[in-house]
């Protein structure tokens, strides 16, 4: 009896813990990282990635995954969260330095990769202050998200199409 391939699913956080409500994508990948190691039976293989900002060379981290959800913090993301499908794009982003998130996927288009069905997760962030800590605003709009995210795991899909800013 042959077992049926799970999908692949990337997770990847991005930002400065030292900053503030920066530390959301992190914070976020830590957290799910607690969760998914207590979770069992789980429809997907989940891969959890965290960074200071994307780059390049993550284009290589989405080769062979299924859904990619990149999380960041925003200055313009409605509360609690938002969630927007993702089209490979490069942008004014584009550089050796820093890239968003549709440009990582452009650039791997460019290398020949098929692209995975890709999302982007914004968590509103009010204070990005050096030494500061996490906003309080920022745990109940972490908690939505965090929410959002394990409920997508556990069905082995995000709901398409879908985008919140509030509840």
């Amino acid at each position: 009896m042959t077992r049926e391939r799970r999908p692949r699913w990337l997770i990847f956080g991005v930002g400065n813990p030292s900053r503030g409500d920066d530390a959301l994508g992190p914070s976020f990948i830590e957290r799910l990282t607690q969760w998914s190691t207590a979770a069992s039976d789980l429809p997907v293989d989940l891969t959890l990635l965290t960074d200071f900002q994307w780059q390049v060379e993550h284009a290589l981290d989405i080769e062979g995954v299924d859904v990619a959800l990149f999380v960041d913090s925003s200055l313009v993301a409605c509360a609690p969260f938002r969630l927007e499908r993702l089209p490979a794009k490069f942008d004014v982003t584009y550089s050796t330095h820093a890239l968003s998130p549709a440009c990582v996927l452009a650039v791997a288009q460019r290398l020949g990769q098929a692209l995975p069905e890709a999302w982007l997760l914004s968590i509103p962030g009010r204070n990005f202050d050096l030494g500061a800590p996490l906003s309080a605003a920022c745990h109940s709009f972490l908690n939505a998200a965090l929410d959002y995210v394990r409920e997508g795991l556990r069905a082995g899909q995000l709901r398409s199409g879908e985008t919140v800013s509030s509840r």
